[in-house]
């Protein structure tokens, strides 16, 4: 069973920068597509990026972090990036990666994940 676990989060100023890794145990990922997911308190989790298990077929960003955001993988090393700049205080919530489990699903949706790591606590302060 594919284990994910979250690093690189913490406290950031506005217009600072973090870089989040999702380093996999138990099995590779590079038969699943990848997501980073994010939950701020009192609202619903969101998806924040995706992309494909190659990288190649599709990447996904949504509009708040569009230009801001990037995704990327290592399937060599297991691990899933996510590049944060330019940060903003309503980038503040836990953060999520996530394995994609099911392809009948919409990349989109929470639901077509099925492996989850614990979660990692990005704060930006203004």
């Amino acid at each position: 069973q594919v284990q994910l676990v979250e690093s690189g989060g913490g406290l950031v100023q506005a217009g600072g920068s973090l870089m989040l890794s999702c380093e996999a145990s138990g099995g590779s990922i590079s038969g699943y597509g990848m997501g980073w997911f994010r939950q701020a308190p009192g609202k619903e989790r969101e998806l924040v990026a995706c992309l494909s298990r190659s990288g190649n077929t599709y990447t996904y960003y949504s509009d708040s972090v569009k230009g801001r955001f990037t995704i990327s993988r290592d399937n060599a090393k297991n691990t899933v990036y996510l590049q944060m700049n330019n940060l903003k205080p309503e980038d503040t919530a836990q953060y999520y990666c996530a394995g994609r489990t099911a392809y009948s699903t919409p990349y989109s949706s929470g639901r077509a994940y099925g492996i989850w790591g614990q979660g990692i606590q990005v704060t930006v302060s203004s």
